[in-house]
């Protein structure tokens, strides 16, 4: 069971477990205005949607009744800081409520599992960096035993998911993992992040926004290779236990920005009218509030005891990145008329039944 399949990182997960497993994968998503209707209307005999808000305790309970998971990835969350500040209350109540009421159900159905079963069960939840909170610009990178110092209500709404999942181990026993992963770029991510909200702007001869000095610094993941870490984590990881996933690129966002506009000239150097060079449309725009400053992992642990790491360099992800962009505008007209919405999909409330038809 995948919560959030729907979503940036979710699809991607979704698609590589279809590729590389044999095994049966529900889908749980809202559909909300980030989701990729592509990834939740999949034909595959071994794939099953369910259009669940993770909040609707009831509806879990039936999933997890019909189904039967032998694990769950629970990648379902708001996740843009922006919309966290203008509007706190949907990440409450989507990362913490929906992430207890979901624990609450996966307890219920581990409860009545064989031992045999319960043993191999899984539960991984899936985190954020922010958790951790600003870093200086010296100090080393964050590590699974740092503390918690969130700042902004999205990142408080992961930490508190983080700590919930961990209590229910704890307090109930549920096999659980948790992971932290940093920044996420890659094709069809939704276009308010940075990365896709630079392409399309460029592309559209539009100002290209980037927050106070630019000098903010992020560690940046390609979507496919922290995909293949959460399969890492699920089918290798120790119960229990939390693992970064780090893309080991730190780079400030201006550098990013920079970077992007030379590949645009060099991809795409048919520019709009009334620029002669993409950079000329990079525009510094007041800070947000309580912008942290640099976020960095450690990513020594998964490596050491799992043997991962990320096959992408910064600058191999972000050209296949923009190449993706650039022979997908019907996708990113798409994005821009807000037809990849929940609400407009017109699916149905479940594909899933307890016969397994799809």
């Amino acid at each position: 069971m995948v919560t959030g399949g729907a979503g940036f990182i979710g699809s991607a997960l979704v698609r590589q477990l279809l590729d590389g497993t044999g095994d049966e994968l529900l889908n749980v998503d809202k559909l909300t205005y980030a989701s990729d209707p592509e990834a939740a209307q999949l034909d595959h005999p071994r794939y099953g949607f369910a259009r669940v808000d993770i909040c609707d305790t009831g509806a879990l309970h039936e999933l997890f009744s019909a189904f039967r998971p032998e694990a769950v990835i629970h990648l379902a969350a708001e996740s843009h800081v922006d919309r966290s500040i203008d509007g706190p209350g949907e990440f409450l109540q989507t990362n913490v409520v929906g992430t207890a009421s979901l624990l609450e159900a996966a307890l219920a159905y581990w409860r009545t599992l064989a031992a045999p079963e319960q043993a191999h069960f899984r539960f991984h939840h899936v985190s954020t960096d922010e958790v951790y909170g600003d870093l200086d610009t010296e100090a080393p990178p964050a590590d699974e035993q740092a503390p918690y110092r969130p700042s902004s209500p999205y990142s408080a709404s992961k930490a508190a998911s983080d700590h919930l999942v961990r209590a229910w181990q704890r307090t109930y026993g549920l096999p659980v993992l948790v992971s932290n992963c940093s920044n996420n770029y890659g094709p069809r991510q939704f276009p308010e992040k940075l990365i896709p909200l630079m392409i399309l702007s460029a592309l559209a001869g539009n100002p290209m926004p980037v927050y106070g000095d630019g000098q903010h610094v992020r560690d940046w993941l390609y979507v496919e290779d922290h995909a293949e870490a959460l399969r890492c984590v699920l089918e290798r990881g120790q119960q229990g236990e939390t693992y970064n996933i780090g893309g080991g690129s730190e780079q400030r966002n201006i550098d990013v920005v920079r970077l992007l506009c030379q590949l645009l000239e060099e991809l795409r150097p048919e520019k709009p009218s009334g620029i002669s060079r993409y950079e000329e449309l990079i525009t510094f725009v007041p800070d947000r509030p309580g912008h942290d400053r640099r976020y960095s992992l450690d990513a020594g642990k998964i490596a050491a005891e799992l043997g991962w790491k990320p096959r992408e360099t910064f600058e191999s992800g972000l050209r296949r990145t923009v190449e993706w962009y650039l022979d997908n505008q019907g996708w990113c007209e798409a994005i821009g008329q807000s037809r990849y919405r929940g609400e407009r999909l017109g699916l149905a409330a479940t594909r899933f039944t307890a016969a397994g038809g799809r």
